[in-house]
């Protein structure tokens, strides 16, 4: 057995804090405030119940003199023959300048811009995207959402962009973050027998989501991160083109139709989804699977929805 040299020993000491690293990303730990834990609510507390210091009157000071103090020149020596003459030593006082600024965040192109501007900003550069590679292109190296540098990969899409029907949720979890695609951990399995009820699989469906980076700890998205995506996903439903959206779960129901009702009062409804050339395609609201894997009696309301969808795919094609 070789013996542990230094550098194998560097080595399994930057795994082992890759993965302390990793262990904190995954429970939803994004900043690091301090060394060590602090009860904020005891040290208020204290701070409000310790008396008031007494203020101690300060001594009285001696006048400074006006003149300044005479110095004594400092001894010259001459220089040695062939010695160069000795250079002179300037004390450089502070510079009273103030310090120079931080360069402003920047929100993608837009130096110093606002989460509405930055929301402005990904509008205009998604419009200019004229195909799905393109759109994935510019995500990829898109920084104005903060999502991008917690997030292992880009969560863009799976299945096929010409299929007549689009599935849309809400944010990729930790299984979709691993290996980049939407819906691969439980839920997407779930998704997968749900579609396969009504004849449908991930060769005659679109998958995607609002937001294409994992919110640490698999938190929900803020409202200014949806707000940042939003015109990333309205831009790839056009470029997709179905012919019936549908979104599972409140938020991408909420995000993509406008509506306010939950997901239990807005689900089995087409709501009419406007495309930026002004065509209308029909948007279907039901529950995310994830919820079906938390509360398994509601899937009778999921397969309601779901025949709904497989009535509407067979109309529209009949009517074609």
């Amino acid at each position: 057995m070789e013996p542990m040299t230094a550098s194998h020993a560097d080595t399994d000491a930057r795994a082992d804090l890759m993965s302390y690293l990793d262990f904190h990303v995954e429970a939803g730990v994004d900043a690091a405030l301090d060394e060590r834990p602090h009860d904020r609510f005891a040290e208020a507390e204290a701070a409000a119940q310790a008396p008031a210091p007494r203020a101690e009157p300060a001594p009285p000071r001696e006048p400074l003199p006006r003149e300044p103090l005479p110095r004594e020149p400092l001894p010259q020596r001459d220089p040695a023959p062939g010695e160069d003459a000795p250079l002179e030593f300037r004390r450089e006082l502070p510079s009273r300048d103030p310090p120079p600024r931080e360069p402003p965040r920047t929100y993608g192109n837009a130096a110093g811009a606002k989460p509405g501007e930055a929301a402005d900003d990904a509008r205009a550069r998604a419009a200019q995207m004229t195909t799905l590679a393109e759109l994935e292109a510019l995500l990829r190296g898109f920084e104005g959402c903060g999502l991008r540098f917690t997030a292992k990969n880009l969560v863009f899409a799976d299945g096929n962009p010409q299929a007549r029907v689009m599935f849309v949720g809400e944010a990729p979890g930790a299984d979709e973050d691993r290996i980049g695609k939407p819906f691969m951990g439980r839920s997407g399995q779930l998704l997968d027998r749900m579609m396969a009820a009504i004849g449908l699989d991930r060769s005659s469906a679109y998958i995607s989501n609002v937001v294409p980076w994992r919110p640490p700890g698999n938190r929900n998205p803020t409202p200014q991160e949806i707000s940042i995506c939003r015109p990333f996903v309205e831009r790839q439903i056009e470029l997709a083109d179905p012919d019936i959206l549908v979104c599972l779960g409140a938020p991408a129901t909420q995000t993509l139709t406008g509506t306010k009702d939950g997901i239990l009062k807005a689900r089995g409804r087409f709501y009419p989804y406007r495309l930026g050339d002004g065509r209308e395609i029909r948007a279907l609201a039901t529950l995310h699977p994830a919820y079906l894997l938390r509360q398994p009696v509601q899937k009778r309301l999921a397969w309601r929805d779901f025949r709904m969808l497989k009535a509407a795919l067979d109309g529209s094609a009949a009517g074609r």
